[in-house]
């Protein structure tokens, strides 16, 4: 059997500083691997999920030159858990601008999670700029899928975390969990804005990998981790990402002359296969890696071997 691959040793920035969007935020990035490799982008999760070291290791730092970013209000970005002028498209102008920044004409887009669903809506947009797509945990925003994940669906398969969610909610109220939360999210209330973040926050970190993986989920626990991921995640997923129904698959055409990877654990719970799936059949220059024995977090061996080996391809290494 063909050893997996991991990370890349660990690397710090050669540059880094703060974009200012001109509407309020200053918008954290970093720059790693070599000044004029290949260029590259790396979206985070969340919404509201920030970049962490690890997130630098999944390029060969001789061949690329990569820009992380803390997306508007989380991670090292200002204001902290802001949702004011916070938007996908928002995102998409802000990438558009850190491309500008370094001057390169297309770029590598890496992104899992919501960052699939951030690099869509951005290779969509800007099809001309991206050289390739390397996309991991593929989510559309479709209201089936938020449906599955936070009233029905995942609740059967964690019975006892989804009775922790649930809890801080009134039972009247969790016909719709999603709008529940936004009224406590953006409520006046400290003390229970930080409860619901938290109980919002861990019910993601204890579900996304398929072994608990307490590197993975702790920092879900943390406070000020959780009150920027849940503010923002529920922000954008109440107005379903400023998408149209089915959007981003609608639109799959558009990638039409864009090579890409999909990778897609089996048991994923957030994100269920089906879409990835749907995904791979309406962009036909995409390359499908369903990962067994997988969850979704892109730390799962099976995963990071499959995400490795796209970025060393794409940079013409065998």
């Amino acid at each position: 059997m063909t050893d997996l691959r991991t990370l890349y040793p660990e690397i710090e920035p050669f540059e880094t500083g703060f974009l200012d969007t001109g509407d309020g935020h200053q918008v954290y990035w970093e720059r790693v691997g070599t000044k004029g490799a290949k260029p590259a982008v790396f979206l985070h999760g969340g919404p509201g999920g920030g970049c962490s070291p690890s997130h630098r290791r999944l390029f060969d730092p001789a061949l690329y030159d990569v820009i992380l970013f803390d997306q508007r209000g989380c991670g090292r970005s200002t204001p902290f858990a802001s949702l004011d002028n916070n938007t996908t498209w928002h995102l998409v102008a802000d990438i558009e601008r850190l491309r500008e920044m370094i001057g390169v004409e297309t770029w590598q887009v890496f992104g899992g999670s919501w960052g699939s669903t951030l690099a869509l809506a951005y290779a969509e947009t800007h099809p001309e700029h991206v050289s390739e797509l390397v996309l991991r945990g593929i989510y559309l925003l479709t209201k089936a899928e938020m449906d599955w994940y936070y009233q029905f669906g995942v609740s059967e398969m964690f019975p006892e975390k989804y009775e922790a969610f649930i809890a801080p909610i009134p039972e009247a109220e969790r016909g719709d969990l999603v709008t529940a939360y936004r009224k406590r999210l953006t409520g006046d209330d400290r003390e229970e804005q930080l409860r619901c973040a938290k109980a919002w926050s861990v019910w993601e970190g204890e579900t996304i990998t398929l072994l608990p993986e307490p590197s993975t989920s702790d920092q879900f626990h943390e406070a000020e981790f959780a009150l920027a991921f849940a503010r923002i995640e529920n922000h954008y997923f109440i107005h379903a990402g400023w998408f149209e129904e089915g959007q981003l698959l609608r639109d799959a055409g558009r990638l039409k002359d864009i090579p890409g990877t999909i990778v897609h654990g089996r048991y994923d719970m957030p994100c269920p296969m089906r879409q990835a799936w749907a995904l791979h059949k309406a962009w036909p220059k995409s390359e499908f890696h369903p990962i067994e024995g997988a969850g979704h977090a892109y730390s799962e061996p099976g995963i990071l071997d499959q995400l490795i080996r796209a970025t060393d391809k794409y940079a013409g290494k065998a």
